[in-house]
């Protein structure tokens, strides 16, 4: 069905794709570069914490809008009732990963600042990594799995603390359209660890921004936030195995089409 739909595109919609795309690629790599910089100096200058994480994630906002404007990417949310709504209350967020555009919009919409848990070479990256090294952030050394996950208790709990919410993606990596990856518990042992629920996310960015894709398609991301669950009298891969189920039902509940039973 999907190919199906892929085919039925004419040579004039393929070429507005590839101009689309195109130019919303130069207008992130040409956009980043002034406010990454801007993040580095001014951290350096003494502005951190929450105005140094609002001030670097305004960048992320115009990243989405730029989407909208120029590819016709947009966004629906479902779900806001289902956030913590103290100020101080502390949130383990565990999102279904399908495209880098979650990772621009999430950041962008949410009330509170959220503290990433990413692999440490994405530093790395010139001009956005400088910034995320930068930023309250918790990037870990993966071939170090025991100290990497004590970095990840350390740091989460001292952002937990403060109200920060602590976002992971459960299956570690960007995954195809339709597709389950395999649920690694570190998420759920942070909460499990630091006694605060976890709130499920499902999105469905793949529809529009494919997995290590080039380019982007017009059309609508559904982001589906889903009520807490509870980490106390529960084992981390009993945790893992309910935030699973209900990101996974929700995902085949969001993009129907995309979980069709595969043509001969």
């Amino acid at each position: 069905m999907l190919n199906q739909i892929k085919s039925e595109r004419s040579a004039a919609d393929w070429a507005m794709i590839y101009l689309r795309s195109t130019l919303y690629m130069t207008w992130l790599i040409v956009s980043v570069i002034p406010h990454a910089l801007c993040v580095v100096i001014i951290s350096f200058l003494g502005l951190r914490g929450e105005r140094l994480y609002w001030f670097a994630s305004s960048w992320l906002k115009m990243a989405i809008s730029a989407a909208r404007l120029i590819v016709g990417i947009r966004y629906e949310v479902q779900g806001w009732e289902n956030l913590p709504q103290q100020r101080n209350q502390g949130a383990v967020l565990l999102v279904k990963h399908q495209s880098a555009y979650e990772t621009f919009l999430l950041p962008s919409i949410m009330p509170h600042p959220l503290a990433y848990v990413f692999k440490r070479e994405l530093l790395y990256i010139p001009f956005f990594g400088w910034a995320m090294w930068r930023m309250d952030m918790i990037h870990i050394n993966r071939k170090l799995k025991a100290e990497a996950f004590q970095r990840v208790v350390e740091q989460g709990k001292e952002f937990l603390e403060k109200g920060t919410w602590v976002i992971m993606f459960p299956e570690g990596t960007r995954i195809p359209r339709g597709q389950r990856g395999k649920y690694k518990t570190g998420g759920a042992r942070l909460a499990v660890a630091t006694g605060v629920d976890v709130i499920p996310i499902a999105v469905t960015s793949a529809r529009c921004w494919p997995r290590k894709s080039f380019l982007q398609y017009p059309g609508t991301v559904d982001v589906s936030i889903g009520p807490a669950i509870s980490s106390e009298n529960c084992t981390a891969d009993e945790l893992s195995l309910k935030v699973e189920n209900w990101i996974e039902q929700e995902m085949i509940r969001l993009d129907p089409m995309a979980y069709l039973p595969k043509e001969n």
